[in-house]
Parts: structure tokens; C-alpha cells; sequence
């Protein structure tokens, strides 16, 4: 199992907008200093607590300050610009990255977002698809281009002037295009298997019960038949909100008590699902009540804390139910406690982890 990190962080309302996103930066150049693999971060422009704006320009902040960990957009939200601008944006950042960097996409998920940019009663699902045929269109052709959609149109034709490079639309470092990565926070998840098909790997959200996140894996499996490759676990990313302290006492205070950035973290969700009509999510049955889901049981069912020993056994535990995977992104929070923060991300990557890959051997 490979560590990785992913980050839509949920912060104090009143906290100085400066910190957040220079810790947000300290967490990631600790995951590339502890060997991290990959690092994404989320966007959300219509949020307070959900400060990073545009995850191209935060992670275009951490190329030189970071080393060999790969940097993913965790995710473009498609719908919500151009896809001229997501396609020369991108191919910037992975020649900036030289090649060290994942492409994250989905359609957004958060509904203040869609409103403000005006694509709240529209099929989101449909422009998503939209947008990334006409990015990957873009970067595998040259102008001029005559792209005819629903939701945008693209063309060069009457200012293109190929002897002096006038009129296009650069591509990106790694070809025919970086690796593409969907979120999954959907049971049973359809946009799973038509990713796959397409030679796109799944990350599967913190916020999903494990019997939900354990869905993906079929219809993973049934996307890649479908494709003719093999669906190997390796491509398979679970993202986890997990805790780890060198005692139970500190660990089950900073983790579960009234001011901690987990139950912070789980409320805020807690009431944008339940405002949007997607508590689904947060339930271990289907047909189970609403009334019976309260933050309690949440962040019961969804942390993972505790001494290395414990947070190793519970890790092996939780892979056992939902099935092998690749990389386990260590889901950020905010660092209420900045040397406590910083301390369960070096417990993971130094105690933890050879402890769940001894078991795996």
C-alpha cells in the first residue's frame, strides 16, 4: 500500500484566511518530505470554511517547494469553466510540474458553487462529459479547432496564423494527456465504471461508509472489462479521515472532543448533505432513516484513531472489509493543534504504514 494525501480542507470560519492556506501548504511539503506518493487538493469557490478557490493555482504554489511527490487537482469542477481555459491551464501546470502531476475532474458537488455559476438546474453530469471530450479533443489535435457543443462552443479559425503560433491551445507534458482520476462519492457508483472504461482510475471518498466504498470495486471491475484491461487494485485510491498520536488519551481528545477538527470537518458535511438531499451517503443501509444519522454516529463509523498500533489494526480492518487497494490518502483537516496536526502525518508514513504492509506480506 502506497500513502498518499487529499485535501479539501474545511476550516474555522474565523480563521485568518493567510493561515489556513499556508498550513494547507505546510501539509502538503510534509507529505513530500514523509514520501508521500501523490497530494490532492480540492476547490470550492462559494465557501467560507472550504477556502482553496482554484487547486491549479494552489498547487502551482508548491512546484518548487516540493520535490517527488506527485500534485493532483482533487478536482477541476468542469462544468464551472471554460474548457479552453481547464485544458491551457492544465498543460501549463504539468510542464511547470515537469510531468508530476494528476488530473482530477468531476462535475462539483457543491450546489452553491453551481448556483453562483449558473449550471444549478442544469444536467452537470452531461456538461462534465462535455467538457473533458472537448479538453482531451484540444490536446489531441492541432487548430484549427471547430468544437460544436451543448454548453460551449471552441473555434480558431479567422485569427489562426500558424507560421507565428497564433491560435493555439497548448498540450501537456505527458502524453497523449496526465492521468485522470474521478472522485467517487456515490454508492454503487456508474461514474466508476464509465471512468474505467476509459482508462480513468477511481478515488473513493472519506465520506462514504465503508460498505459504500466497497461498492466501487465492482463497478471498477465491470468498466475495465468492458475496456479490455485489467482492473488492478493498485489503481484503486480510499481516501480516510485518520488521527494518529502517540497516546489514546491525546489522540481521542483531538479526535472526537467538542473542539476537534474531525467532528468540525464531519459537521459541516453532515449539514451540506442533509441541506442537499444527500444523506445516502452518510447511512449504512439504504432504507435507513434520516433521523437515525447524527454526527455522532458519523464520525463513530468514518475516523479512524489512535495510537500507530491501534490506527494500523483498524486500517487492516477496514481492508479487509472493503478489499485490497492501492493508496491510502490521508484525508487533511484543519490543524486546530498545527504540531499534533503535523505529528499524525509522521506517525502514519514512519510507524503506521510499514505495519499494515508487514501485515500484507
Amino acid at each position: 500500500m502506497k500513502l498518499g494525501f487529499f485535501t479539501m480542507p474545511i476550516h474555522p470560519l474565523d480563521k485568518d484566511w493567510r493561515q489556513s492556506l499556508r498550513e494547507d501548504r505546510e501539509a502538503f511539503m510534509l507529505a513530500d518530505e514523509l514520501g508521500f506518493t501523490e497530494g490532492y487538493a480540492g476547490e470550492h469557490v462559494t465557501d467560507q470554511a472550504e477556502n482553496i478557490t482554484s487547486c491549479l493555482m494552489f498547487l502551482a504554489s508548491l512546484i518548487d517547494r516540493t520535490k517527488t511527490i506527485k500534485l493532483g487537482t482533487g478536482t477541476v469542477n468542469m462544468p464551472n469553466s471554460h474548457p479552453a481555459t481547464i485544458a491551457a491551464q492544465v498543460a501549463m501546470l504539468d510542464h511547470m510540474l515537469d510531468g508530476r502531476f494528476i488530473f482530477g475532474i468531476s462535475p462539483g458537488g457543491l450546489l452553491s458553487d453551481a448556483e453562483v455559476f449558473g449550471n444549478l438546474d442544469a444536467d452537470r453530469n452531461a456538461m462534465f462529459l462535455e467538457a473533458i471530450n472537448q479538453v482531451l479533443h484540444i490536446w489531441q489535435n492541432d487548430p484549427p479547432y471547430n468544437l460544436k457543443g451543448k454548453y460551449w462552443s471552441i473555434g480558431v479559425e479567422k485569427h489562426y496564423l500558424r507560421e507565428i503560433g497564433q491560435g493555439f491551445i497548448p498540450k501537456p507534458l505527458q502524453r497523449p494527456h496526465p492521468p485522470i482520476v474521478v472522485t467517487a462519492v456515490a454508492p454503487f457508483s456508474k461514474g466508476v465504471t464509465e471512468a474505467a472504461a476509459r482508462g480513468w482510475d477511481p478515488i473513493s471518498a472519506n465520506f462514504l461508509m465503508p460498505d459504500w466504498v466497497k461498492s466501487h470495486w465492482p463497478k471498477y471491475v465491470e468498466g475495465c472489462t468492458r475496456a479490455g484491461r485489467k482492473a488492478d487494485p493498485a489503481n484503486w485510491r480510499v481516501a480516510k479521515s485518520i488521527f494518529v498520536a502517540d497516546d489514546d488519551k491525546t489522540a481521542k481528545a483531538y479526535a472526537t472532543g467538542a473542539n476537534s477538527p474531525y467532528r468540525y470537518y464531519y459537521s459541516q458535511l453532515f449539514t451540506k448533505m442533509k441541506h442537499g438531499g444527500r444523506m445516502e451517503l452518510f447511512k449504512k443501509r439504504r432504507e435507513q432513516a434520516d433521523n437515525e444519522v447524527t454526527l455522532e454516529t458519523i464520525c463513530k463509523e468514518l475516523v479512524i484513531y489512535g495510537t500507530p498500533d491501534k490506527v494500523a489494526d483498524e486500517l487492516l480492518a477496514f481492508r479487509e472489509q472493503i478489499g485490497d487497494f492501492g493508496t491510502l490518502l490521508y484525508a487533511g483537516k484543519d490543524w486546530a493543534d498545527r504540531e499534533l496536526g503535523r505529528r499524525s502525518m509522521v506517525l502514519l508514513a514512519e510507524k503506521v504504514l510499514p505495519k499494515v504492509n508487514a501485515a500484507g506480506r
